[in-house]
């Protein structure tokens, strides 16, 4: 199975790229499986059923989110109805929505997205690792799968690492998001986990973080916070992560995406 996993998508820049090279990619990767991270992509903050709806056409099978799940209030009235959008797993009992999904590929095979958020330098929620166990426990590789791919959403490195190794031969790819940088480090584990610490966004990256420099810059160099962050407006990269899996539902290739804007081209050749 081939599998496209695209980073936080921030701001319409981000949003022209994916509609720009998305259709391209997933004719000449051929691939079965696509998923996008869109908890940035209504001006930076959020998601709404118009931008996830848009995402949907391009042919994303699924939509994760992150921290700014909430962002646009609007989500609350359809994130229950659409099982397509995940919000971050690990939230409090009672949440609106759901944080992991089985999803069935156009050629009928079966895809669980777990999508949990860390607990280190942001807001603690409950146990990651514990939300995950959950679903691995409940659908395994194999068995109730036939791939596996968790989202990572979280600012330390280390807890992205630990995810990675923790479900390493239990699932297809871990991959990390909310950093926004493409990682140097795609692998496959010992066990035939494809892992990598952050798949980048999409964004231009004249920017900080895909946001406007002048805002940013304001408040790391005079401690001034003058104006709302907004997202940065020149080209956008599409950074994103391919991964091919075997019979098992493993690894057997993964291969950075990075495409158009300013970063230096990475495409998979089939």
């Amino acid at each position: 199975m081939r599998i496209l996993f695209i980073g936080d998508v921030i701001g319409r820049p981000g949003r022209e790229v994916l509609a720009a090279e998305l259709p391209g990619l997933r004719q000449s990767l051929k691939l079965d499986f696509i998923i996008v991270n869109g908890e940035n992509a209504a001006g930076g903050f959020g998601l709404t059923q118009a931008i996830a709806n848009d995402f949907f056409s391009l042919g994303a099978d699924v939509i994760t989110t992150g921290n700014h799940w909430l962002d646009q209030k609007e989500i609350l009235s359809f994130i229950g109805d659409d099982h397509r959008i995940l919000r971050p797993r690990n939230l409090p009992a009672g949440t609106p929505g759901r944080g992991a999904g089985l999803f069935e590929t156009r050629g009928g095979e079966r895809v669980l997205v777990v999508s949990p958020i860390g607990r280190v330098f942001m807001e603690p929620q409950d146990n990651p690792f514990a939300a995950v166990e959950e679903e691995l426990m409940a659908c395994p590789l194999g068995e109730g799968a036939d791939a596996i791919v968790v989202d990572m959403h979280a600012e330390a490195t280390s807890e992205k690492m630990a995810m990675g190794h923790f479900c390493d031969g239990r699932a297809s790819l871990v991959v990390g998001t909310h950093s926004h940088v493409p990682t140097a480090d795609a692998q496959i584990l010992p066990g035939g986990t494809a892992y990598q610490t952050d798949a980048g966004a999409c964004a231009d990256y004249d920017s900080v973080i895909g946001m406007d420099k002048f805002e940013p810059l304001q408040r790391f160099t005079k401690k001034l916070s003058t104006a709302r962050f907004t997202p940065a407006t020149g080209p956008a990269t599409l950074c994103a992560v391919f991964v091919e899996t075997d019979a098992r539902g493993l690894a057997a290739r993964i291969e950075p995406v990075r495409v158009g804007g300013r970063l230096k081209p990475s495409r998979p050749a089939l």
